[in-house]
């Protein structure tokens, strides 16, 4: 018999099993990068996680016969509603085995938990942080999943969404670019060079992370205003920032992040890392510390760099300030002899960045999608 199960996020069994149970779907998949295990525990902690200062999660695995079959977590991002007038639940890591009545059942429980709760529309894959990756993979099957910055999952998973009547809402492109065979277009350069040289936009870059700690706090604001138009949007809270910027510190190399000021305040950021997917299939997303001290080395060897985080506030956008950070990315990708190159998950709604991209002529490789149903 197929039933719903929360799980009690005070057991550390329960939680252990919800975190673990992708390795069984994905056991076989090449292409499937294990999360930071200890990140996903946190997600299901409310003492640890910000964003349980002002809303709620919860967790559920369909269990069958005493083994568990698929997973769902229900969110219900108050802060998100309250900004933008909406009634919304979301869903996120949502985990299935081949078969669309599980697939049914964990979508149906979370309906019912909406409902419970007021809401009226489900919306997903979406986490607690726009740091946690959108969408379910529709393009790109065939590509290792970036990191622990993305999803990744079977061609199934969108058809389960589909069968239960969920709907495109945006689409998030990942381009790809091999770099010893890429040239910036000579306009982007001059552009660059010349708003430089006029000085009123500078670019800050950074060579510790006692530098880069100074003006942290300046960037996780600007990197907070800077997607304000975009439809994932809300006003982070300044613990939030803090959880972010902390996460990215623990992976930062200071010379692959950088900052655009104009006037001394910040206006656009650049988050490069270099991938360590393939340390993290290895010890399957574990933080022993072996494992770490190999995270530590795949930063150093690795041939692929992600761009995870780029962006201009909407008012410096067709400024001049583009061209830098477009100029900036160039840079950082070919100062440490990398090969392979990720922006990853630009909206549609970020038409701006898509048509400056377009432009450059970097290759769309990878599509995640957003879905959402009104319940």
């Amino acid at each position: 018999m197929l039933t719903i199960k929360q799980v009690d996020t005070q057991s550390k069994k329960e939680v252990n099993d919800f975190v673990n149970f992708p390795f069984e779907i994905y056991e076989n998949e090449p292409m499937w990068v294990p999360p930071i295990l200890a990140d996903i525990k946190i997600m299901l902690n409310q003492n640890k996680h910000p964003f349980y200062e002002h809303s709620d999660a919860e967790f559920f695995t369909a269990q069958e016969n005493g083994k568990m079959v698929g997973r769902i977590a229900c969110i219900e991002n108050k802060k998100y509603n309250q900004y933008h007038g909406k009634k919304e639940a979301s869903f996120y890591l949502f985990e299935c085995m081949d078969d669309q009545s599980i697939a049914d059942k964990l979508f149906e429980h979370s309906f019912d938990w909406a409902h419970d709760r007021g809401l009226d529309t489900m919306v997903g894959p979406k986490g607690l942080s726009s740091f946690d990756g959108y969408g379910f993979l529709i393009e790109g099957f065939d590509k290792r999943q970036m990191m622990t910055m993305m999803n990744y999952n079977f061609p199934n998973y969108p058809k389960f969404a589909e069968s239960q009547g969920f709907e495109k809402i945006v689409d998030w492109v990942s381009s790809y670019v091999h770099i010893p065979d890429f040239k910036m277009p000579e306009k982007v350069q001059k552009v660059a060079a010349r708003v430089e040289e006029i000085g009123s936009f500078k670019v800050l870059r950074f060579k510790s992370k006692r530098e880069l700690k100074k003006w942290a706090w300046k960037i996780g604001h600007a990197y907070n205003n800077t997607f304000v138009n975009n439809w994932e949007y809300y006003p982070l809270t300044d613990n939030e920032i803090k959880f972010v910027l902390d996460n990215i510190m623990v992976v930062a190399v200071p010379e692959l992040l950088k900052a655009i000021t104009y006037k001394d305040d910040v206006i656009g950021f650049l988050f490069a890392f270099p991938d360590i997917s393939a340390a993290l299939q290895k010890y399957k997303g574990q933080l022993s510390p072996i494992a770490l001290v190999n995270y530590l080395r795949e930063l150093k060897k690795t041939d692929g760099i992600s761009f995870n985080g780029v962006g201009v506030l909407p008012e410096y956008q067709g400024r001049g300030g583009n061209a830098l950070l477009f100029s900036e990315i160039y840079k950082s990708a070919n100062a440490f002899n990398f090969k392979h190159g990720e922006l990853t998950q630009i909206a549609e709604s970020a038409t701006q960045m898509r048509k400056d991209l377009e432009n450059l002529g970097v290759t769309p490789h990878k599509n995640h999608r957003t879905y959402g149903k009104k319940i």
